[in-house]
């Protein structure tokens, strides 16, 4: 039987943004905060030895700059540019969660300093230490693109910046402060509060969800001849069978586009009498 030689290609498609006509109003400096701040608020207690948190119960949104600000746009010279600027990344985000000081607190222990860790969460979230004034910042944290899932928090009014694509989904990451040696950064066990957990509500921007997927494609020479295309799990085989996937032409070629699940076939051409 006469076989021809084939070609597989695997395709993966590749996620774009849709962009959208806007008129320019205004050129943010820095990034809003979306909203009130929600304030976990930060004790330190003696009689136990241990820090404690009050969680408001508010769930901040994130929010992407089309939503909050229509028509505005940030600074491409600020570092957070191309993660929230709708021309670039067009991530929701907030910045309303705050972790402070309770007035109430004792003084820490001497030696002492406190972190925050964040213990788990959905993976769609990203963490930013911001900064407004020079020299500003959008540096990852709390695990973000590889940086350490704790921060050394010097106890003043903290609000991280929080990303996430747009969409309609929940979203959450519990969070813990403790203390540690203030020379060698060794967790002083005990002194935790306890596992805090933060929620968001997300927005989606408008613009439509793009599909992403990989898919498998054969193609041929056109050579005058007829052919059938056929697949086996293995080789040798006897039992080829039919592709029902109608062929469609790509560029000049005929095509049969696949699921990425027949990467791990075989394939062979049958002329047609």
């Amino acid at each position: 039987m006469k076989q021809s030689q084939f070609l597989i290609q695997g395709l993966a498609a590749v996620a774009v943004t849709c962009g959208t006509a806007r008129a320019l109003s205004a050129t943010l400096t820095m990034v809003p905060m979306q909203g009130g701040m929600v304030m976990p608020m930060v004790s330190y207690r003696s009689v136990d030895s241990r820090l404690h948190v009050m969680v408001p119960g508010e769930a901040p949104q994130l929010t992407p700059l089309l939503v909050s600000h229509p028509g505005d746009a940030f600074d491409p010279v600020d570092p957070w540019y191309d993660a929230l600027d709708p021309a670039r990344g067009g991530l929701s985000f907030s910045r309303r969660y705050g972790f402070v000081m309770d007035a109430t607190t004792e003084p820490l222990p001497a030696d002492s300093a406190m972190w925050i860790r964040r213990l788990e969460g959905s993976p769609e979230l990203g963490f930013y230490r911001y900064s407004a004034s020079d020299p500003k910042a959008w540096e990852p944290i709390f695990g973000t693109d590889g940086s350490p899932t704790a921060w050394q928090w010097n106890g003043m009014m903290f609000h991280p910046g929080v990303t996430a694509m747009p969409g309609a989904e929940s979203l959450s990451a519990t969070f813990e402060v403790y203390l540690a040696n203030a020379t060698t950064g060794e967790e002083l066990p005990g002194t935790g509060t306890g596992p805090m957990l933060l929620n968001w509500t997300n927005v989606s921007d408008g613009r439509p969800v793009l599909g992403i997927a990989m898919r498998v494609v054969i193609d041929w020479p056109e050579d005058g001849q007829s052919y059938v295309l056929e697949s086996a799990d293995a080789l040798p085989s006897a039992n080829w069978t039919t592709v029902a996937t109608e062929p469609v032409r790509i560029g000049d070629r005929p095509s049969v586009v696949l699921e990425a699940a027949a990467a791990t076939r075989f394939f062979r051409l049958r002329p047609v009498p």
